[in-house]
């Protein structure tokens, strides 16, 4: 099939379909003696699975070792199940500093609508920075020992 074919049926631009090939992630195609691309049409399944990996977060990189290789037989299994198992590790990990992240925001953003209105902004900054670092439900006033700008 031809390279604009692919592309339509796969959804991806021919530039990177293109970029795949030269990357190696898609084998080397035949070229027609008018020097088109000539792609099999397992082309398009590597192209989806591809698209399918970038999208659950795997680098080309890290494709291009999941691919299954002609020259081993096919799919490594192992080194496929364990890639999968180590990215799933990273989103797990990512979810637990995205969810503390959240909580951080959260607690910031509750104790900047809570602030004392009647000290500095300096002291209200401090205020809110305190909340941050201490467990919710131990808000303190702010010492007024300085007195800043006013915010």
């Amino acid at each position: 099939m031809k390279i604009g074919e692919l592309a339509r049926q796969s959804g991806l631009t021919a530039s990177r379909i293109r970029f795949y090939e030269a990357s190696g992630l898609i084998q080397a195609v035949d070229r027609q003696a008018n020097g088109y691309r000539d792609y099999p049409p397992e082309a398009l399944a590597t192209l989806n699975i591809i698209t399918s990996a970038q999208d659950a977060g795997f680098t080309l990189d890290e494709i291009r070792h999941l691919l299954p290789v002609a020259s081993k037989g096919g799919w490594q299994h192992d080194e496929l199940v364990d890639a999968i198992q180590r990215k799933l590790a990273e989103i797990e990990a990512m979810q637990r500093r995205l969810a503390t992240t959240k909580r951080q925001l959260n607690t910031v953003l509750n104790s900047i609508r809570n602030r004392p209105q009647d000290v500095s902004c300096a002291e209200r900054a401090q205020w809110v920075l305190e909340r941050l670092h201490s467990e919710p439900g131990t808000a303190a006033r702010p010492s007024r020992t300085k007195r800043g700008p006013t915010g």
